[in-house]
């Protein structure tokens, strides 16, 4: 059961709220609609209920809010929008990767197609799939965790008939497991003909809620739809006979040949038409649009009007009165059935913890809640004193951080074919160069073993795996999938921690990949006296994977700060461009110590055997740290890493 209560959004400059003081309550095991038109406030009130928006209020999900559940995905499923995935990505991929950022295992993808019906396109791309394939996509992401509630923003937009018709059968399949169904339309038919409970908004504030049987009765209007060559001259014979009769008949000719009669049944119309002879295509029962309201109202007039005008009054004055007295009273006995829920649901949830714990059962509802009960003033206002004179605010819910991070990475940086072509080009431009560098006999073995000039500020290689740490944040920000409800991206250490080691491992690839074409393609060119072994090649190794590495891990911090694959390349470019000569000015000059022995000191402090031959090691990589490209991007890093988590703690304590 969700209970929404007391919903209101901040106020706009010099415009109301778009959401003032909302209540209302979704039943287990029904569909509920939330009708109103599209700037009726219907988005704002899911975005306030979900906790992505800031503002008052506070909305229970069987009796816990969202913030106190651990995993938000497993008790709510939510459509708010197309699916914002890579458009390369498969289908079947795209669900995998999100199997291990809900911790669902990966065969949950499998099923999941066969019940929205895409099994026949699980290996179609994302960026080919109609609006109706795309909206059972989102479906399938919302059923991924298995939630109890569905909560969908106008599932239906842009749909045709009958993709709506099998979306409803799915949402109806749900509700009937006994899960919990919220929908917003703006669709007064659609809401009466799918939905068990239906809650009128009005700009941004709670007109009714009822049973969609009563809502049908009170706020639809049942007419007859005549078709008919001669449209104009039955209506006016249809008004004249209303005003002989002194009836209540209104007449409305909505195009050349369509008429809707109002306050008639289809025999009375059928027989009018056949005394005086005219031609009728078409003659059926048909429930129109909603009850206008008092402004509506007052601003529309009907076409032609077939009653007297002391009857118009009355009759005006009679369903005018009946439909604010149905809409008070639907919509106070919310209000009381909110505020009593309030109350139960804020006594359980003070022993509720941010851990998971097992789905509770439904509290039963009080005697008589589910039955429209007038609430009289003293008593209103008695409810009203032993509350808060305000709702509490509503603070932004951060992104949720995959529950497998390393298998989600892994899933991601697979599942396209970006990275491929990326290795394949570096691979490649890195093997033309080592040849170009060979003809000419100027580079040194290790440079042209790793294709790097002196003219350019970092080799293929390098670039590769910085433009791949760089797309391994950049694609989340571009086509944010894990929080596909906000556009954002979470920055917690532990998905920080996956996108390292991930861009290592690539790094580590590449880095022998790069080295070792090369010596293939110089040694079938030039012979084997280009590619001989040198004799410090263990430290020239560890100096060039532990290069690679900072590439890559500058490209992935970098972008994870800036929000931007370009931004973590060019991060990436500024390391030699602009930081190496700002450290071989810091260093400038002679020095009077040295660090001579220190790896024998560091093995004494330590008070451990090392292996053999560790100070090597050591001692390689205190020598790349000392020259400047080692140095500067040291102390990128440093830079970097400090900046996204001066950011994270940043937004968390936001």
């Amino acid at each position: 059961m969700i209970q929404a209560i007391g919903l209101t959004s901040h106020p706009r400059k010099d415009l109301p709220p778009a959401v003032d003081d909302v209540s209302f309550r979704a039943r287990t095991g029904c569909v509920t609609a939330l009708l109103g038109a599209s700037d009726g406030g219907g988005t704002t009130t899911l975005r306030l209920m979900l906790e992505l928006q800031q503002g008052r209020g506070i909305t229970y999900f069987r009796g816990r809010p969202l913030h106190h559940i651990a995993h938000p995905s497993r008790e709510v499923g939510v459509v708010l929008g197309d699916v914002p995935g890579h458009p390369a990505r498969t289908v079947r991929g795209h669900l995998r990767m999100l199997c291990a950022a809900v911790g669902a295992p990966v065969t949950r993808a499998d099923d999941v197609l066969e019940v929205v019906g895409l099994v026949s396109l699980r290996e179609q791309g994302l960026g080919t799939l109609s609006r109706g394939m795309d909206r059972r996509l989102g479906l399938a992401c919302a059923l991924l965790a298995d939630p109890h509630a569905l909560v969908l923003d106008e599932p239906t937009g842009g749909l045709s008939a009958r993709e709506g018709a099998w979306l409803h059968g799915v949402l109806r399949a749900h509700a009937t497991r006994g899960g919990t169904v919220l929908f917003t339309t703006d669709d007064a038919k659609e809401a009466a003909r799918t939905a068990d409970q239906v809650v009128t908004l009005e700009a941004g504030r709670l007109v009714a809620d009822q049973d969609a049987a009563e809502f049908a009765r009170t706020r639809l209007r049942p007419r007859v739809a005549v078709r008919s060559p001669h449209a104009a001259r039955l209506a006016s014979l249809l008004a004249k006979e209303a005003r002989s009769l002194r009836r209540s008949v209104e007449v409305v000719q909505e195009d050349g040949s369509r008429l809707s009669v109002y306050g008639n049944t289809c025999g009375e119309v059928g027989e009018t038409a056949f005394r005086h002879g005219i031609l009728v295509h078409q003659l059926a029962d048909e429930v129109g649009d909603a009850r206008p309201s008092a402004v509506d109202a007052r601003e529309q007039a009907p076409v032609e009007q077939g009653r007297g005008p002391a009857l118009d009054a009355e009759a005006g004055a009679r369903s005018g009165s009946d439909a604010r007295e149905g809409a008070t009273r639907s919509a106070t006995s919310a209000a009381g059935e909110s505020k009593e829920s309030l109350q139960e649901a804020a006594v359980a949830s003070t022993h509720d913890t941010a851990a998971e714990r097992p789905p509770v059962a439904d509290a039963a509802p009080a005697p008589g809640a589910d039955s429209p009960t007038r609430i009289t003033p003293n008593a209103a206002s008695a409810s009203q004193s032993s509350l808060s004179p305000l709702p509490p605010p509503i603070a932004i819910r951060t992104a949720p951080n995959p529950l497998r991070p390393l298998r989600y990475e892994l899933r991601r940086a697979t599942g396209v074919s970006t990275g491929y072509l990326t290795v394949a080009a570096a691979t490649a431009l890195s093997a033309l160069l080592c040849l170009f560098l060979g003809r000419t006999g100027h580079t040194p073995q290790l440079r042209l073993l790793a294709a790097w000039p002196g003219e350019l500020p970092l080799p293929p290689a390098a670039l590769g795996a910085g433009l791949l740490g760089a797309l391994a944040f950049g694609e989340e920000f571009r086509h944010p999938a894990l929080a596909a409800d906000r556009g954002t991206v979470p920055r917690r250490l532990g998905f920080l921690a996956a996108k390292l080691a991930v861009a290592a491992a690539t790094a580590l690839l590449l880095a022998g990949l790069a080295v070792g074409c090369d010596a293939v393609v110089l040694h079938l060119v030039y012979g084997g006296e280009l590619t001989e072994v040198p004799p410090d090649w263990l430290s020239a190794s560890a100096n060039w994977i532990s290069f690679m590495i900072g590439c890559a891990w500058a490209g992935v911090l970098a972008a994870g700060v800036f929000r931007s694959t370009t931004a973590g390349l060019a991060a990436v470019l500024a390391v030699p461009i602009v930081v190496v000569p700002l450290v071989q000015k810091a260093l400038e000059g002679p020095s009077v110590r040295s660090a001579a022995g220190f790896p024998g000191r560091l093995r004494e402090l330590t008070l451990l055997e090392w292996p053999l031959g560790a100070e090597r090691y050591v001692a390689g990589g205190l020598r790349m740290v000392a020259q400047p490209v080692g140095s500067a991007l040291m102390l990128s890093l440093v830079v970097l890493l400090g900046a996204y988590l001066l950011t994270a703690v940043r937004g968390r304590a936001r």
